[in-house]
């Protein structure tokens, strides 16, 4: 069921509506034909079509193959509304050379809101660096969608900027913003101040509070970002958000790396666990399935 696209191959002039279309499409015929097919990603079952009943739900596909009419019957509406919560500071932007991050969960959000649509469900959608740079209505529509991707595009086209993170402050207003019981989706690198780390879990906290289920996705590159391969050779690192640069050679630090990152990730797992808040690792090279499929069951307990 793996979603086998090269993030570092799509070219920044994609067309960002038609990828999302596309793997959610490829998504949906390998879930009908793996252990999980037991998902309902548009309608529970048929049911033979009776004089009277709408027209608008009728099978045609199964109608051409067995020249009886069958209606989709689909499950009751579950009027799940989500918000889409995307980091789009400068640390999202990296590997520079190929804005691997940015363009990975740009792509994962996009296809999150097309298969909400098609499960009829309501997504909204924020952006965010050190504040809220984009905020929309939450809505089921097809004209909605399309303003959503719209959006998209724009992230996937645009040049970075010098952006800090404020995780912190962002998920409580957010928090804040949020009237009724919802589903949180954050897509992340989650490179926030790990002196404050304590105030990150207070703005769970506050999602958790206020009913709200939540789901984070930690975008990251793996090879880099959590194995720290780089060749034995002297670098320059430059801080993505503040620009502070760092000369070293990376064998004289890749333990102690590796030990800091280790900890970092393992707070953050053990935190999101007793949030009840389901922590999910999405290296990018790995494709998409992981957040399609983290997604769909998370949808499954809220019914």
């Amino acid at each position: 069921m793996k979603l086998d696209l090269d993030i570092n191959s799509i070219k920044e002039s994609a067309n960002i509506e038609l990828l999302a279309k596309q793997m959610v499409e490829g998504f949906i015929t390998g879930l009908h034909k793996s252990p999980y097919h037991g998902f309902s990603v548009e309608f529970a079952e048929h049911s033979l079509y009776n004089y009277g009943d709408s027209t608008k739900n009728i099978d045609w596909k199964v109608y051409a193959k067995t020249d009886r009419l069958y209606t989709k019957k689909f499950e009751e509406e579950t009027n799940l509304r989500c918000h889409i919560v995307l980091d789009t500071s400068s640390s999202m932007y990296y590997p520079e050379t190929t804005l691997g991050k940015i363009k990975f969960a740009t792509l994962a959000s996009a296809s999150l809101s097309y298969l909400l649509h098609k499960q009829r469900d309501a997504v909204g959608l924020f952006t965010f660096t050190d504040r809220i740079t984009f905020q929309s209505e939450v809505k089921s529509t097809s004209g909605h969608v399309h303003n959503l991707f719209t959006h998209f595009q724009k992230l996937f086209d645009e040049k970075p900027e010098l952006q800090t993170t404020g995780v912190t402050q962002v998920l409580h207003e957010i928090a804040d913003k949020i009237p009724r019981r919802s589903l949180v989706i954050v897509l992340s690198d989650m490179f926030h101040n790990q002196e404050n780390a304590d105030e990150v879990f207070s703005a769970l906290q506050h999602l958790k509070h206020n009913k709200h289920e939540v789901l984070i996705f930690h975008i990251h590159d793996s090879q880099t970002e959590l194995d720290f391969e780089f060749d034995d050779r002297p670098y320059k690192f430059q801080d993505l958000e503040s620009g502070e640069i760092v000369k070293l050679t990376p064998s004289e630090v890749r333990s102690q790396y590796h030990g800091q990152m280790k900890s970092h990730l393992d707070e953050l797992t053990l935190k999101c666990a007793q949030l009840k808040i389901d922590f999910i690792p999405c290296g990018i090279q790995n494709g998409f399935d992981t957040v399609l499929s983290s997604y769909l069951v998370k949808r499954s307990k809220m019914r």
